[in-house]
């Protein structure tokens, strides 16, 4: 969850919306759009579906590289921050973070602390993995130990080259001498496993699966 100041902070920048229609999820928009729902029952008691649109492409045009978080009421456009983002919504919050490869969260947090994660749209990427994991539950188990692998590997791998480094200077040697790696891996295998790091981290996106130690800081 976000802290208590980065809350205040976010709910700040939350911005009113202009009423514009939301548009459908297209079939071409995996790799650069989230589209994610929360039916609620509003303080009324009328039920209402909210809606947060991620356009991935929008970290590029804003100064920190973060992009914004779009919120739809009910198919129409109810409010915009960048992101983080947290939303005030009846009985709680939306909470927005993304990474360089897509979510890292997308949940309903209700005034009493349950969470709840929004429910992706079918035709996004978050959709279709979720779907491979209801019909497909052991494929999607092999999907996501695969996808542990290809993290796991290159960060050993960096880890061990960056020891070689640091056992390299004066100081270091003297006192716990030379350390060599058992491996030394050429640099187009250094490129293909930072390829595959980023596939798997894409993969873990679309689970809104992330941790500090394997998906980094972003």
């Amino acid at each position: 969850m976000i802290k208590d100041r980065k809350r205040r902070k976010a709910m700040r920048r939350v911005k009113a919306g202009n009423g514009r229609p939301l548009k459908r999820f297209r079939a071409w928009q995996p790799l650069s759009r989230a589209l994610l729902y929360l039916p609620l029952t509003n303080d009324d008691g009328r039920q209402v579906v909210y809606a947060v649109d991620v356009p991935y492409w929008q970290q590029v045009l804003t100064e920190d590289g973060g992009g914004r978080a779009h919120l739809h009421l009910d198919g129409r456009h109810h409010a915009e921050s960048t992101l983080p983002a947290v939303f005030p919504v009846p009985g709680g919050t939306i909470e927005v973070v993304s990474t360089v490869f897509g979510l890292k969260r997308c949940h309903y947090v209700t005034e009493e602390g349950a969470v709840h994660q929004l429910i992706p749209d079918r035709r996004s990427a978050e959709g279709r993995r979720a779907r491979l994991d209801r019909e497909h539950p052991a494929l999607s188990r092999w999907i996501g130990g695969l996808s542990l692998l290809m993290l796991i590997v290159p960060l050993t791998l960096v880890l061990l080259q960056v020891l070689e480094a640091v056992a390299q200077i004066p100081p270091v040697t003297q006192r716990f001498g030379a350390f060599a790696p058992p491996v030394d891996p050429p640099t187009w295998l250094n490129v293909a496993l930072g390829l595959c790091a980023a596939v798997a981290s894409v993969e873990r996106a679309t689970r809104l699966r992330w941790n500090a130690f394997l998906d980094g800081s972003g």
